[in-house]
């Protein structure tokens, strides 16, 4: 296919900079077979099937965006820390080492020691993260230790940034660090969010499981790549990212549960999509397996989907991986068609827009 082919007209007033009042408080378009409806999404509960699975990602974004002042030099300095590399084993460690991509105005040399400043704070009054380049990698990435107190993640979490997604064009505040996280996030590790979990609030959750839905989770833990467009011209020749995933056995007998009584299998968002496909059982039955791996799966025109049968996501970026794989579940035509319409109804789009509900795929 090519790359072109994914492309649409996006207003820059379609972006969502905030997100709305309430966590369930948006648009839901339903794009069904017959075609495009409108509700919102306090009304989704109500379109599910009884005895359906609903899976959602419940990783836990990190405080992964570091600023801080160059020491020796001065100097201002901001890391993203892309992943972790060394074990975690849940001990707290005061010294971890991350990939990392930096941004300074001289370049940063192995050797080299950052000060982060807190959340904030205009100086250094609160010295508890320092960050240190060990190598720097291939396209532009770099190795670093990070250290703080009590240990690394807390440190993090109380002088780290939330890593909005570019997009936004804002600095983050107090409001993202809770919004910017689904109210079922456990486990730590991602530099975004899984942005269509962002919309079930707990009385959603709640509704659902009083349809009788069962709801359960896997983790993938999300990259900022995420976010990087196809830039090739062919959508089969760009390098699919990687991202580590774990599906356990309780959810692989969930979903045998669900098919055995001839129930559905719903994804909220497409790293659930990514993740349930990639942990599918050799036998391409419908079942998964428990996986705990890396992916390099790519969705895209052509992909035969085998475990996921309905999805809720969000609107996403012209020329990327995440609409290549929503058209590939729906059908490129009919999705940029509900994109257009959503554009003609003042929809918002990205991470804290609105939300669309595919309730089957197309096979």
């Amino acid at each position: 296919m090519k790359t072109e082919l994914l492309d649409y007209d996006l207003p820059d007033a379609c972006i969502a900079r905030r997100p709305p009042a309430e966590r369930d408080g948006g648009r839901l378009l339903v794009l069904e077979r017959s075609g495009v409806r409108h509700a919102l999404v306090t009304d989704w509960a109500d379109l599910i099937e009884p005895g359906s699975l609903v899976v959602v990602n419940d990783t836990r974004v990190r405080r992964a965006r570091v600023v801080g002042v160059r020491r020796g030099g001065g100097g201002r300095v901001e890391f993203l820390l892309m992943r972790r590399l060394d074990a975690e084993n849940g001990i707290p460690q005061k010294t971890a080492r991350f990939q990392a991509l930096g941004r300074a105005s001289r370049p940063l040399r192995p050797g080299t020691l950052v000060e982060a400043a807190p959340l904030g704070s205009t100086g250094m009054e609160a010295q508890r993260v320092c960050v240190e380049v060990l190598e720097r990698k291939a396209a532009g990435l770099l190795e670093v230790a990070v250290t703080g107190e009590p240990d690394v993640e807390s440190a993090l979490e109380m002088m780290g940034h939330m890593p909005l997604p570019p997009y936004l064009g804002r600095p983050d505040d107090e409001q993202d660090s809770l919004r910017y996280q689904t109210v079922f996030a456990r486990k730590l590790g991602s530099v975004a969010a899984p942005t269509a979990g962002l919309h079930l609030s707990e009385r959603l959750i709640l509704r659902l499981k009083q349809r009788d839905v069962r709801v359960a989770s896997l983790t993938l833990q999300i990259g900022m790549d995420t976010f990087r467009p196809i830039r090739t011209a062919e959508v089969d020749l760009h390098p699919m990212h990687t991202e580590s995933f774990e599906v356990s056995a309780e959810l692989a007998s969930e979903v045998q549960a669900a098919r055995n009584r001839g129930s559905r299998i719903l994804a909220v968002g497409t790293t659930v999509v990514r993740a349930l496909e990639s942990a599918r059982a050799p036998t391409n039955s419908g079942l998964i397996q428990p996986t705990r791996k890396d992916t390099q799966l790519f969705i895209r025109a052509g992909y035969r989907f085998s475990v996921v049968d309905g999805m809720l996501t969000n609107f996403h970026q012209p020329k990327s991986t995440l609409l290549a794989l929503v058209c590939a579940f729906a059908g490129r035509e009919r999705v940029l068609g509900a994109y257009a319409e959503a554009v003609t109804r003042s929809y918002r789009f990205l991470s804290y827009g609105d939300a669309m509900w595919i309730p089957d795929r197309i096979d």
